[in-house]
């Protein structure tokens, strides 16, 4: 075998193949870690891919031991795995739905059966295109098939036991981009799409709620049981529905007219008993307003007791015995019941003068008719004797503000309080004063605004009318100036439609221009041809222009038709 001494690897593959422990011309082991048992260095992990449980694709090893290739043999060549040494091949990016790959590297009497023989062992095959030079592509049937062939990618191939160069080469195995995979990739993605499209329809179908049962076609029998269903409580609801549904699509006519009447005196019939149960709803309600009103003033009262044990604390007596840490804590959880008071108290008050509001609305109703007079007195003297109780209660509150005023002011000091409430109310005015004008301030902004925009607006309008004016005045200069030159040219013939006229009425088969012309040069030297055919052209209900004659006799001859309409009337 003739290689190069100098890379000592390509020999000691070669002796390793032959089963020899690479020993080199000076009788050295080339690979002083040959372990001649294993047939290759020690310490690595040997791999054949054609193993029956791998297949062509290793499993994963971890990273700290090397991946080495076996010698892969079949029946016409032989695989040489490449050097474990060397960086793996580098392929481009897989393109989506990859069935195919480019094997480079091919030796040149490759044929395709070969090629079927080494990379069949992949999986199977559906197309081969091999080109007259050294490379193919090669399509598998399914896409895992893809990443097994890689795996050849850098192996030594050779053709038996040949050592010619058209015999050997080195595969070069990476993907394929082809249209045939893209198509199916694509088309399994729509069906994907598709499915999944369905399952969401599925789902929402599933969780969509039932959607209402229809309403019955109008019969003699159904309208018997919808008499009965309206007179059910429980049933009453959904039997109106069908009833208006019926009275809508104009079911109803001469023959079955009484069976609709009872129907709608049997829905009247249900007010009672929803008068009945809204009454009962409202009281349930004034209940639950009265123990909610008692339980308000319960804490309210609670409050209060709260506050004056504060007040009690904050005193001199005690106060001075405080540390100043203490101080500042009850200081500060003085101030959150007292604004915690403060808020109940504004919300029973809130609540009794709802009721008072109530009560006065209550007496300003009419009374009502002579057979509820007893009822009406006796509900009279209960809203009189709440209205008492009311105001007892809000006297009450009252008080204990009162009271609760002196002890944080001290009672020695009526006057400032009175002074400290004038203040108050006057600041209050003078705060709604404040506000009312800053509203009004704004408005006047907003309509300062508006009336610029108006402004500008109507200065745009001024200049756009200016433009149309400028332009009138230069098309009524147009006007006078064409009119002048028209009035010339008429004045320089005032009495030619007259003489014209006349002398073509005594010629019925008309005239030419140029013997009318000449006819006026005997009056006036100064007429022209194309002023007499203009003065003619502006008169067409005294002129009229015909042509006579066939071919080259053809001639333009100008007609008197003044009296034509005359004949006609």
């Amino acid at each position: 075998m003739t290689m190069p001494m100098s890379d000592p690897n390509p020999w000691a593959a070669a002796m390793n193949n032959m089963g020899m422990p690479p020993i080199g011309m000076t009788g050295q082991p080339l690979l002083p870690d040959f372990d001649p048992n294993l047939g290759m260095m020690a310490g690595i992990t040997p791999i054949n891919p054609m193993m029956p449980g791998l297949g062509m694709v290793p499993t994963p090893v971890s990273q700290d031991v090397p991946v080495v290739k076996e010698i892969i043999h079949c029946k016409s060549c032989t695989l040489f795995p490449p050097n474990p040494n060397l960086p793996p091949p580098a392929t481009r990016e897989r393109p989506p739905g990859c069935k195919t790959v480019f094997v480079g590297g091919l030796p040149e009497n490759a044929t395709e059966q070969l090629i079927m023989e080494v990379f069949g062992q992949c999986g199977d095959i559906t197309a081969i295109r091999k080109s007259k030079k050294n490379f193919c592509h090669i399509r598998f049937a399914e896409e895992p098939t893809v990443d097994k062939a890689l795996f050849l990618s850098g192996y030594r191939i050779r053709l038996g036991s040949s050592t010619d160069k058209k015999d050997t080469g080195r595969l070069h195995v990476d993907f394929a981009q082809a249209r045939d995979d893209l198509y199916e990739w694509e088309c399994r993605q729509r069906m994907l799409a598709r499915e999944e499209r369905h399952r969401r329809k599925l789902e929402e179908d599933r969780l969509r709620p039932p959607s209402p049962p229809p309403i019955v076609h109008y019969s003699e029998h159904e309208c018997s049981q919808l008499g009965d269903k309206i007179k059910d409580d429980g049933k009453f609801p959904e039997a109106v529905r069908v009833l208006l549904t019926w009275l809508e699509r104009g079911e109803v006519n001469r023959r079955n007219a009484n069976n609709f009447y009872s129907m709608i005196q049997s829905s009247n019939s249900h007010i009672r008993r929803l008068i009945g149960e809204k009454s009962q709803h409202e009281k349930e309600m004034e209940e639950a307003k009265d123990k909610f009103k008692s339980a308000l003033a319960g804490i309210v009262a609670q409050f209060e007791q709260i506050v004056s044990v504060f007040q009690a604390a904050s005193k001199q007596k005690a106060w001075d015995h405080f540390s100043k840490a203490q101080r500042k804590n009850l200081d500060m959880w003085r101030k959150q019941v007292e604004e915690i008071r403060n808020m109940h108290n504004e919300q029973l008050m809130g609540i009794r003068r709802e009721e008072e509001m109530e009560m006065s609305d209550d007496d300003m109703e009419d009374v009502p008719d002579s057979k509820d007079s007893e009822d009406s007195g006796v509900s009279q003297a209960e809203a009189l004797k709440e209205e008492n109780d009311s105001l007892r209660c809000q006297l009450d509150a009252y008080r204990n503000e009162v009271e609760l005023l002196k002890q944080e002011q001290g009672k020695n000091q009526p006057v400032h309080s009175e002074e400290d409430s004038t203040h108050s109310q006057q600041l209050s005015f003078l705060q709604q004063a404040l506000q009312g004008m800053q509203k009004q301030l704004l408005k006047m902004r907003d309509e300062l605004k508006q009336r610029e925009a108006e402004l500008e607006k109507s200065l745009e309008d001024k200049q756009q009318l200016k433009l149309q004016v400028q332009n009138l005045k230069e098309g009524l200069q147009k006007l006078q100036s064409t009119h002048t030159m028209q009035v010339s040219v008429t004045d320089d013939i005032p009495h030619s439609a007259g003489i014209i006229s006349t002398f073509l009425h005594v010629h019925p088969f008309g005239a030419s221009i140029e013997y009318i012309c000449s006819y006026l040069q005997r009056l006036d030297t100064k007429i022209n041809p194309s002023e007499v055919e203009a003065l003619l052209s502006r008169l067409p209900c005294t002129f009229r222009q015909e042509l006579t004659g066939v071919g080259a006799s053809l001639e333009k001859r100008w007609n008197f038709c003044g009296f034509e309409g005359i004949k006609s009337t």
